[in-house]
This record gives C-alpha cells, structure tokens and sequence, in this order.
C-alpha cells in the first residue's frame, strides 16, 4: 500500500507541475478526537487537541496538496460511572508527525476567493503518548500498546481569502491505533475531526 501511494503522489506531482503554479504556506487548527474501541465494557470519550505545520499546493484547478503537521490527538476511556466502585478512567494523548497527500479540486476559484474540495490518505507517526489514569484500566494501558506507524482517509473542504486559508476536514483510521492489551483485543482505530486557519506565504493558489 505504501509503494502505491507513492507512485500515485509522483504521478500527481509530475502532472501537476507541468501547469507551473505553485502555493506554501503554514496552518494551525483545533482537532476533537474519539477512539473507537469494539470491547462493548468501554466508553469512549471525545478528546480536545491541536495542530501545526506547513501545506503546499501544485497545480491549478486540480492540484496535489501534501502537508506535513504535528498533531496531538487521543482519547478517554472510562467504564461505568464515578460513584461505582469498579469505575476507572484513563486519558490517552498521542502526538504525531503526520503527511497528508491529497487530491483537491476548486469548485470556485478567483483571485479574491476559493472554495474547494479535497480527498486523499495520510500517515501518521507517533512520535510520543501519555497515558493518565483516574483509576487503573484492567488490563492497564501503556505506551507500549500504541502502534507507531498509522494510516488515515482524509477528507474535506476549504475556503481561501485572499492570503488566508479556512479548512475544515475530517480523517477516519484505517488501521489500528491500539490492536491488543494483555492478550485482550481493542481494535481501537483514532477518528479525528479538524478545524484550521492557514496563511499563504509564497506562491498563487
């Protein structure tokens, strides 16, 4: 799959170029965050972050768009209510180095204002993660138990002004964040929403 998507991000980038424009810039945003998890014993709850990195844009109405961003995300699992005496709690924060690579397609476009459509994977790599506890999970979570290397479907909209750049999109995990612990299947995948406000710093979108 990887040597796939490669290929396809050279193909999109050597096509691209021939239309000979070109945008970078820089973004940062809000993510909410929920790890799914198929064990029916465990809650799920939604977890506020962040992101930051950089974009490029290759191409004119249709156009290849990679990122690189750092993003934290992660999740909270809980079982039962605080007053039950088997009650645990515990908070997950990941911290990723992560390469969208998608496609897009300006529905819009003028030198005032765009709108556009954008769809493609990313990688993700965890870079750090800490686990805190209200009370101890059983089995008990640890860093260890997150997968290092991810992958994700991305996609969503935007709008561009002038200079400033609006995005709001949407990225479901393909594979599992967290597979087993202790021998007890979680399935977990990392389904995270993200809001973002950009500044183009060199080039035409």
């Amino acid at each position: 799959m990887r040597k796939v998507i490669i290929l396809i991000a050279f193909a999109l980038c050597t096509s691209v170029f021939s239309y000979g424009q070109f945008a970078l810039g820089i973004k940062i945003g809000y993510n909410g965050s929920k790890l799914n998890t198929n064990l029916d014993s465990i809650k799920s709850d939604f977890n506020s972050g962040f992101h930051v990195g950089a974009w490029a844009h290759f191409g004119k109405r249709l156009y290849f768009a990679p990122e690189v961003l750092y993003c934290m995300s992660g999740g909270v699992f809980t079982n039962g209510s605080v007053a039950d005496p088997n009650y645990w709690s515990q908070k997950i924060k990941v911290g990723s180095f992560d390469v969208p690579l998608m496609v897009g397609f300006k529905i819009i476009h003028s030198d005032f204002i765009t709108w556009r459509i954008e769809l493609g994977p990313e990688a993700s790599f965890v870079m750090n993660t800490t686990i805190s506890e209200e009370k101890g999970l059983n089995p008990k979570l640890q860093a260890s138990d997150i997968n290092k290397a991810n992958w994700y479907v991305l996609g969503g909209t935007g709008i561009d002004v002038l200079f400033l750049t609006f995005d709001i999109r949407y990225k479901y995990g393909l594979s599992n964040l967290i597979n087993d612990v202790e021998n007890q299947s979680f399935d977990t995948k990392n389904n995270v929403f993200l809001v973002s406000l950009g500044w183009k710093i060199f080039g035409k979108k």
